[in-house]
């Protein structure tokens, strides 16, 4: 079932819990490429398209190519962890954005959001809130 796209966009809902946050313009394709490199230089190619990675990212973790959070723990998890500065940003929209002071983002601000990613600059973490309800969200420290 698919996740209803929140009409607030993830920038005011952001400031509005006092997280500043910066539009990154064409970065998203950048952020995409490394994230995958970092979090699936695991797989070969054929693998990846395989498991239909470059439609979802997220599909490494739905076919447990890589173990990782689910669900409540990983919300948990994402809250839990102490956090600097990270990058958001969408699968399918051109949209990224720098969050310098990270430690007040919480996994609640992402329910509504469909495939989005979020991850520290060192991409050691990476948080992910899918538009299945069935799946994620997934969370992934190395």
């Amino acid at each position: 079932m698919k996740r209803v796209n929140n009409i607030t966009p993830i920038s005011t809902i952001l400031s509005d819990a006092g997280v500043e946050i910066v539009e990154l313009h064409k970065w998203d394709q950048y952020l995409r490429e490394t994230w995958e490199y970092q979090f699936a230089k695991n797989l070969s190619t054929i693998e990846k398209k395989k498991i239909h990675m470059y439609q979802f990212l997220w599909h490494l973790f739905s076919y447990k190519r890589v173990e990782c959070l689910k669900n409540s723990e990983a919300k948990t998890a994402f809250n839990d962890l102490l956090k600097r500065s990270c990058y958001l940003f969408y699968q399918n929209q051109s949209q990224a954005f720098l969050i310098e002071d990270s430690n007040k983002i919480k996994a609640e601000h992402f329910e509504q959001e469909n495939d989005i990613c979020i991850v520290d600059r060192d991409f050691r973490w990476t948080y992910v809130q899918t538009h299945e309800e069935q799946c994620g969200p997934y969370f992934l420290l190395r």
